[in-house]
């Protein structure tokens, strides 16, 4: 065995290596790529229930749902759901239990913002596989400590404060990673929709999340934070011994690799300020990896030269508002659904939680419908933007006939969730992967997780302050909290206007070019 067959071993995964060993013979590249799929979709799809569960408790925690729902409830509700007529736990059992709960809602996101541009800097400097790990085992502890507030009977709000700002923390961690991951190991071909099929992690986990916290309420609130983080340590310890993290740490160069691989990142076409000034005079950027290179040799991307790379700033500050709508659904939608009377009655808070998975339903669709007209159109701004756009009117009919009937709710809820997810997964998955391989990097793969998480840090910046806002805002009106909503979408597609602009040019440019050259070729032919 060589010395490079020995560091190859010595890098995979200790799942990896038991079942090749088991197998006799090694996997092969198609084979990594699936497992890669796998487990970073299991691995986000925890992240999210973690934090999905805090919109579930909320209405069990915050008095005001339960004196609505308590006065539509009857007797036989009474009997069956007894926790649904419990008055609150304090200290957000009081008239600013609203607040409270949107000040450890921005206190999260805040610290997860912050940590993201942390979390990019480091991922790229150490091993993915540990990092992710160790931040999916400190979100598990710290969401079950917030559980565990219920068992001990903890009423101090600094006490729930500080937990869930060390959580963000941690959760910080995990989309970095799982991008820079799958980044290593798909190429830009078809990326929109493969990663469009992938990031439907995100809603699942929000589902899996509502599901688990809502059938869990009725043992008490803590257990629905403590059964997520419980869920989320475990599956940190499957990422621990069987993500691989890039093609060349278990052996492949770029003469191996398979189709979607990042070797294939030449053959990717030119998309119009995601390409460097050199690939516009004609030089193709250089592959990914390189035969015998490893990427942990290579030089980290610092965080100015990955905010300067065309077409970081502009999507990232895309995400902020898109994200500000998106999480003010996500923390809000079941707390809105328990104050709205549908067809003249209150909903429960476990069929409120329930009901809001709809919405995540409806995300999953347009994150894939998003990749794969990206794809499709090979333009990533315009898809954007257009959803962004069609989010405005959706926005608009969910907040006036969602109250009509269930049927109506569950459609508008459903459409409000394509168009308003398609562009955030579109932007935080392929988009973010196409920016962190860009051809200006020369073929540098460590800057995925620094770019990533730039664009992704500034729009959970907009996540945090969106909750933050309805909080006070929801108090007063919620028709000002979506009037909000639909200004922020507008801002959102506006945002992207110069790289609209520019993919339309490239759409009218081409087929000319393409006629002229074929002019040139009838001349010299003749």
């Amino acid at each position: 065995m060589t010395m490079r067959d020995l560091e190859v071993y010595e890098s995979k995964p200790p799942g990896i290596k038991i079942v090749e060993k088991l197998k006799g013979s090694t996997l092969s590249y198609r084979t990594y790529q699936v497992i890669v799929l796998i487990v970073t979709f299991l691995a986000y799809a925890s992240f999210h229930a973690t934090r999905k569960t805090a919109s579930i408790v909320k209405g069990a925690l915050d008095p005001q749902s339960q004196n609505s729902n308590l006065a539509f409830s009857s007797l036989n509700e009474h009997s069956k759901y007894p926790w649904l007529h419990q008055e609150g736990w304090a200290p957000f059992d009081g008239p600013e239990g609203t607040t409270l709960l949107g000040e450890l809602d921005v206190a999260f996101l805040f610290v997860y913002a912050a940590g993201m541009f942390f979390a990019g800097h480091v991922g790229d400097r150490m091993d993915l596989r540990i990092f992710l790990m160790i931040g999916m085992m400190g979100t598990g502890l710290f969401t079950s400590l917030f559980g565990i507030g219920y068992l001990l009977g903890i009423h101090s709000f600094y006490y729930y404060l500080v937990i869930q700002m060390i959580a963000g923390l941690f959760q910080s961690t995990g989309w970095p990673s799982v991008v820079a991951v799958v980044g290593h190991w798909f190429g830009k071909k078809k990326r929109g929709l493969i990663m469009g099929i992938w990031n439907a992690h995100t809603s699942v986990g929000n589902i899996t999340g509502s599901v688990v916290a809502s059938m869990l309420l009725k043992y008490g609130w803590g257990w629905s934070m403590i059964a997520p983080g419980l869920m989320i340590a475990c599956m940190g310890l499957v990422v621990l011994i069987s993500l691989p993290l890039s093609p060349d740490t278990v052996g492949f160069s770029e003469d191996e690799s398979e189709l979607f691989s990042p070797e294939k990142e030449c053959e990717a076409v030119e998309e119009p300020l995601l390409i460097s000034r050199s690939s516009e005079k004609g030089t193709t950027s250089a592959p990914l990896m390189r035969a015998g290179s490893s990427i942990l040799n290579q030089p980290a991307v610092g965080f100015i030269t990955a905010w300067m790379i065309p077409g970081v700033a502009p999507y990232a500050l895309c995400l902020f508002f898109a994200k500000l709508v998106a999480y003010t659904f996500l923390y809000w939608l079941p707390f809105y659904i328990s104050q709205t009377a549908i067809d003249g009655r209150y909903l429960s808070n476990e069929e409120s939680g329930n009901l809001s998975t709809l919405f995540d339903v409806g995300g999953v669709v347009g994150g894939i419908l998003a990749g794969y007209i990206s794809d499709y159109l090979n333009a990533r701004a315009i898809t954007a933007a257009s959803f962004m756009y069609c989010a405005i009117p959706a926005l608009f009919l969910y907040r006036s006939y969602g109250h009509a009937s269930m049927t109506v709710n569950i459609i508008l809820m459903f459409f409000t969730g394509v168009f308003v997810n398609g562009p955030y997964a579109l932007i935080t998955t392929a988009v973010s992967a196409d920016l962190g391989t860009h051809s200006s990097l020369k073929g540098n793969s460590r800057a995925l997780a620094t770019v990533t998480a730039i664009i992704d840090g500034t729009g959970s910046i907009g996540a945090a302050i969106g909750p933050l806002m309805t909080g006070y805002i929801s108090a007063i009106s919620w028709n000002a909290v979506f009037t909000m909503l639909m200004g922020a979408a507008l801002v959102a597609g506006l945002l992207l206007t110069k790289l609209v602009m520019a993919e339309i040019a490239a759409k009218i440019q081409g087929p000319r070019e393409q006629a002229s050259r074929g002019s040139v070729g009838s001349i010299d032919e003749v």
